[in-house]
């Protein structure tokens, strides 16, 4: 099954580098990356020393009782390096060795959920898309539960 991984919307970027606001009109903070920090927009770990963005986020579209807006991090300036959207950065130690998915209805319900390892990723994502109910699937950071990035089926 093919997959594309979405991008951070470019609003939300531009107005958190340019303005620096969030999504919900707070001030973003400005870091200097420790080193291992999840990049939402570069679906990479970053590097000890870059600058980063910490600002609230919602990966959803929808009102509602499953909307929620999270800490993201994003590179303080736009960068022009590739970014996999064909598959799951599960390779790259963005995700980890455990990590959740999610799977949602249109109106942006949660309908199914996993923990898995990279080794399972693909099957149980195939098994979610596979389910006519299912709109899409969220990739997430076990521990904190934060957003780490949104599958859509091609």
């Amino acid at each position: 099954m093919q997959i594309n991984i979405a991008p951070v919307p470019a609003a939300f970027l531009d107005r958190a580098r340019s303005e620096g606001i969030d999504a919900l009109g707070q001030p973003v903070r400005r870091v200097v990356a420790e080193g291992g920090e999840p990049c939402r927009d570069v679906l990479r770990r970053a590097r000890a020393g870059e600058e980063l963005i910490l600002a609230s986020f919602s990966p959803f579209r929808e009102e509602g009782p499953y909307r929620e807006f999270g800490p993201v991090f994003i590179l303080a300036d736009a960068s022009a390096e590739g970014v996999p959207r064909k598959a799951l950065p599960v390779t790259q130690g963005y995700l980890r060795d455990r990590f959740v998915l999610r799977a949602y209805s249109p109106r942006e319900e949660i309908l199914d959920a996993a923990m898995v390892t990279p080794a399972e990723t693909e099957e149980t994502i195939e098994r979610f898309l596979a389910n006519p109910d299912v709109a899409f699937v969220h990739a997430r950071f076990p521990l904190y539960g934060c957003f780490a990035c949104r599958i859509d089926r091609v």
